[in-house]
């Protein structure tokens, strides 16, 4: 990376920023043996933010983004509670369950660093890759629907005498760690309007680290998703 960050600086080439917003398609992924981190599927959320590109040769640059995502993944049906429900406390490794909705939304401002390659004349070409850092600003957890408790999954203990609910919004950020570490690649097409570039782009990213901070009571998840963005390019000359 210090190496590209040189060669950046020695060559003399345009530099061009940009902003660009689209649709985040989420998803947490979880430990195969662990029942609190199972059972996400994807929910959508919004994806926008500011970028730099500056050239290291005419096919190779250099983009690092400021971007704000939503990530999570949500869960309906018959799952482990996490949250305070007022019965008394469990042995550690034995959970309450209850058939009920229940969406984990976790916004993200990421700061990915990746080399893109492009190719091709008029309609341009280009494929992406790199890290990114995200640091979590606002995490809830916003659950619904009503059921009987259970003690077991397959419903055969109920441990309440009828449906109870669980409408509530409930804010999670301390339970997870402030910041996380990804990989992220894409491809797109660009193609010059105006005096810049419409950018068409879809990437994924794919989190590294553990987002809870006590997986044992909290789960032992990482992050990712699949982003479609629409974007704007704008030319600044940058001379030595």
């Amino acid at each position: 990376m210090a190496g590209l960050l040189l060669a950046t600086a020695g060559y003399a080439a345009d530099i061009t920023w940009g902003a660009h917003a689209g649709l985040s398609i989420p998803n947490i992924r979880g430990n195969a043996t662990d029942v609190l981190s199972q059972g996400f599927t994807s929910r959508q959320g919004p994806f926008f933010g500011i970028f730099f590109e500056s050239k290291i040769s005419p096919m190779f640059s250099l983009v690092v983004d400021l971007n704000y995502t939503s990530q999570g993944g949500k869960k309906n049906g018959v799952q482990p509670i996490t949250m305070d429900i007022g019965l008394p406390p469990l042995p550690q490794g034995m959970y309450y369950f209850a058939d009920y909705k229940n969406e984990t939304i976790l916004d993200y401002v990421e700061v990915p660093v990746q080399v893109r390659v492009a190719f091709g004349t008029g309609l341009r070409f280009f494929v992406n890759a790199g890290p990114y850092v995200g640091i979590l600003v606002r995490a809830r957890a916003v659950t619904g629907g009503s059921s009987v408790i259970y003690l077991d999954e397959a419903q055969t203990q109920p441990v309440t005498p009828g449906p109870v609910p669980f409408d509530a919004r409930t804010d999670v950020k301390d339970s997870l760690k402030s910041t996380t570490i990804g990989l992220t690649g894409g491809a797109g097409v660009m193609h010059r309007f105006g005096p810049g570039d419409l950018i068409l782009e879809a990437h994924f990213q794919l989190g590294l680290t553990t987002i809870q901070k006590d997986v044992v009571t909290s789960g032992d998840n990482q992050t990712g998703a699949v982003v479609v963005s629409l974007g704007y390019a704008f030319p600044t000359a940058a001379k030595q």
